[in-house]
């Protein structure tokens, strides 16, 4: 349980009115871009499934959504380096227009080795949308076809990003703040 103590080291970034906007203005630019089209939404749990249950309500487009899990954090503010799928997607992707969806780009390391794993099953295209991009962090090239917002070099939480499994259903993006 989050005690009042831990909300006041999260410091607001990004609001929760900029990020509503910004969603529905993701949203409209792959409708766009999937006119005509399905579109397989994969939603890397758990940080994505806040993004992605708000970004499929402003879709216009027919869509279908699976799920991966992966860990590479733990409790830790920083990737282990090693990626395990915990969960892999039910649905077939061979042919398919699939969409990765995922809370933040960092290291590149998680998002490198699924775009990897889902390529080798043959999908008719593949792109990634990251509702938050990191490129100060980046160890490995990852290149997101929708980016809702470039952050810093900070530990952000909220709107489903976590830390230690805390701070996801805060409605707004924050950072925690460094303790000196």
């Amino acid at each position: 349980m989050i005690n009042k103590a831990q909300l006041n080291k999260v410091k607001p970034f990004i609001s929760a009115q900029q990020v509503r906007r910004r969603v529905k203005e993701l949203a409209e630019e792959i409708s766009q871009d999937y006119a005509g089209k399905e579109v397989l939404l994969v939603g890397l749990l758990k940080g994505a499934w806040v993004f992605l249950a708000d970004l499929i309500r402003h879709l216009t487009v027919p869509v279908q959504v699976d799920f991966m899990s992966v860990a590479s954090y733990g409790s830790r503010t920083e990737s282990k380096g090693a990626v395990k799928i915990e969960l892999d997607l039910r649905s077939g992707v061979r042919g398919r227009d699939v969409l990765v969806v995922e809370d933040i780009l960092d290291s590149g390391l998680t998002l490198s080795f699924i775009i990897r794993r889902l390529k080798r099953r043959k999908p008719k295209s593949l792109k990634l949308c990251v509702l938050l991009d990191k490129p100060a962090r980046r160890r490995v090239l990852v290149k997101p076809d929708y980016v809702g917002f470039v952050v810093p070099n900070r530990f952000v939480v909220g709107y489903g990003a976590d830390f230690a499994e805390r701070f996801r259903q805060l409605p707004y993006i924050g950072y925690i703040e460094e303790e000196k």
